[in-house]
């Protein structure tokens, strides 16, 4: 059961960040499924396309006109991002990896418009990858995701109830200046269980909700959290994870040091590098005051206006073959309690019988209130606030997210098109 669908009328604007998802698509539709194509307005934007089924990455217009295309030495490793500078930022696949579960990448890069290479950076090996999601932070420095493989026996002195190497998410912030790791965060350094009190991590998973549950999610490869997805709070310090196979968004102090980041104290809120924050499914931390909404979950886009936030996220709603975009209000102190529900405020829903995607898929907000949403087995859709699907665009890729960018956008104009 979902929340009821709650109608906003105001008008939202992002903020722009690094990565330029600049998010000023005017749609002026005349409420069919295929406006008048031959808008001026309309041929002012352009759309980002990730199809990691094709390893293609190109901009498309509403006419489906193919406007300009990368040309990548790798398979897309999911995301890629263009930025104000005209470059495109990108995790692609490894050579010969060795840890190749789905979203994998390994390569790093900076890809100049002429498609030659300002900077790359490798983590790929027995023991780590970088997979689905890398974000450019305001100084410069990039975020990555990363599996990182832990033994049967590592896995069993922290009380894993099976017997297999598991690969829990760290995150790296990496200075591409210098190729150094300058901030880390390990899920590992904050876990809890309640099966072996043998073992390390013992406790009562309900009343430690800033804690993560190691044999909540027992996926027999080892890809036991499965994140997909980022995104930074400037404002807070903020990084939120979007972690698919626990059904939740998880938030963590970027405040911290790499040490203190290991701890349960200091930063910013406190907690050290625990989860300062988490929503979408409660029942991952044994909590039965709040209410599920996810059932696996993609893009956690943070929206940012005067200070205030709130956020898109794609549900892929496995449960039910049946997805959903959600819009929350996150204008709030971040606080984790036990036995409350600590779910943030649901301002926006939009369902649809023909709206499902298992897997990747997200949702961006445009200038005009509408909601750009990327369908990842079937293509892109332009939905209002009431409800209505105003454009389509269908294909048979497999598509990542979508980014839309005004024609006259620094990233646009610096991309050199002419």
């Amino acid at each position: 059961m979902t929340k009821k669908l709650l109608i906003t009328t105001s008008l939202l604007l992002l903020i722009f960040s690094g990565c330029s998802k600049d998010n000023l698509i005017e749609n002026p539709t005349n409420g069919s499924e295929n406006p008048d194509m031959g808008s001026g307005e309309i041929k002012d934007h352009f759309f980002l396309i990730n199809d990691a089924g094709s390893n293609r990455v190109y901009l498309m217009n509403k006419k489906e006109e193919n406007i300009f295309e990368w040309q990548l030495e790798a398979g897309i490793g999911n995301d890629c991002v263009l930025m104000d500078n005209g470059q495109l930022l990108a995790i692609l696949q490894a050579d010969d990896p060795s840890i190749e579960f789905g979203g994998y990448g390994g390569k790093l890069q900076i890809i100049n418009s002429d498609f030659s290479i300002e900077w790359e950076y490798i983590i790929s090996d027995e023991n780590k990858m970088a997979h689905h999601d890398i974000e450019m932070l305001p100084n410069g420095n990039i975020l990555a995701i990363v599996w990182d493989r832990k033994s049967a026996e590592e896995a069993k002195e922290v009380g894993f109830k099976e017997n297999y190497a598991v690969y829990p998410e760290t995150i790296l912030e990496i200075n591409p200046g210098t190729n150094q790791v300058v901030w880390e965060w390990n899920s590992w350094d904050h876990l809890i269980q309640d099966y072996d009190s043998s073992k390390r991590n013992f406790g009562d998973v309900s009343s430690n909700p800033s804690k993560i549950n190691i044999n909540y999610s027992l996926v027999s490869n080892g890809d036991i959290m499965h994140a997909n997805g980022l995104d930074y709070d400037p404002e807070n310090d903020l990084i939120y994870l979007s972690v698919n196979f626990f059904s939740e968004i998880w938030v963590i102090d970027h405040s911290t040091t790499t040490e203190t980041a290991k701890t349960d104290s200091g930063g910013r809120f406190n907690k050290g590098g625990d989860l300062i924050y988490r929503f979408g499914n409660p029942e991952a931390y044994q909590n039965e005051k709040g209410e599920r909404l996810f059932h696996n979950n993609h893009y956690p886009n943070l929206i940012s206006e005067n200070g205030k936030n709130k956020m898109l996220v794609f549900m892929n709603g496995n449960n039910i073959e049946q997805s959903s975009v959600y819009e929350f209000d996150l204008n709030l102190i971040p606080e984790l309690k036990e036995n409350v529900d600590n779910e943030p405020p649901l301002l926006w829903e939009f369902t649809d019988s023909k709206l499902f995607s298992s897997k990747v898929s997200g949702a961006e907000l445009l200038s005009n209130g509408n909601i750009l949403i990327t369908i990842g087995t079937s293509g892109i859709w332009e939905v209002n606030r009431e409800g209505e699907v105003l454009w389509k665009f269908e294909g048979d890729g497999f598509y990542w997210r979508t980014y839309p960018y005004h024609k006259d956008s620094d990233a646009i104009f610096n991309l050199n098109l002419e």
